[in-house]
């Protein structure tokens, strides 16, 4: 299931994340990569756990937390603190697969990835190429958001970003592990989820209709649920 989240961010709350990631050092983006991404990865990171990774991850976590879209489609248990990478002209990512596991930093603890996602902080006529490629069910697609839009698909997709022809490509990436581990089960969710949403609406209330949908909504989720 790959979903494009518009506004996940404000203008001013991307201003304010550039800002802290531009004052930041950056290292060699294989940093946190698996030996096998190490040798497709070729982009610049700002470290993992340095204050400005947190100041500015802190900023789009306050965010995900009142997405009503990331919420019912990833339907999260836990995020990884969100990281920051850079692709400058000639930088690109070959495809990969995410790994599969992920430690949390400063926690004493591992989370397993089920959802990769992409928050874009560059305006997409700032910079050739740098598309993101997911090799989805449907086929290839190919994403270049406007800044403060994101992303989401399966961990398990096959993906690579586009090589920089011009101008740099800045955004953040984290990974979710959902309540519910299958993508398919989760897309069924979500689906079901904005059918309740639509009848709501178009009833103007609650109904028997929507209180029938939602019952069969959270006895799924009470079924699949991994807690």
């Amino acid at each position: 299931m790959l979903i494009r989240i518009p506004d996940v961010l404000t203008v001013d709350e991307v201003a304010k994340v550039r800002a802290v990631i531009e004052a930041a050092t950056w290292i060699d983006g294989k940093a946190t990569a698996g030996q096998q991404a190490a040798q497709a990865k070729l982009n610049l990171q700002v470290p993992e756990g340095s204050p400005a990774a947190v100041e500015a991850g802190d900023v789009i976590l306050r965010a995900l937390g009142r997405n009503a879209i990331f919420n019912s489609a990833a339907l999260p248990f836990r995020v990884l603190p969100p990281l920051f990478n850079r692709y400058d002209t000639g930088m690109k990512f070959d495809a990969h697969v995410d790994g599969a596991i992920r430690a949390i930093p400063g926690a004493n603890m591992r989370m397993r990835a089920d959802v990769s996602s992409t928050l874009f902080l560059t305006p997409p006529e700032d910079y050739e190429g740098g598309e993101l490629v997911i090799e989805d069910v449907y086929g290839s697609q190919e994403v270049k958001l406007p800044a403060g839009h994101m992303v989401i698909y399966p961990s398990t997709s096959l993906h690579k970003v586009n090589v920089i022809t011009r101008g740099s490509r800045w955004s953040s990436f984290f990974w979710t592990q959902s309540i519910v581990k299958d993508d398919g089960r989760r897309a069924l969710l979500y689906d079901l989820d904005l059918g309740i949403m639509e009848t709501r609406h178009l009833l103007q209330g609650e109904s028997h209709a929507t209180v029938a949908l939602a019952s069969v909504y959270h006895n799924l989720l009470r079924h699949w649920a991994e807690l």
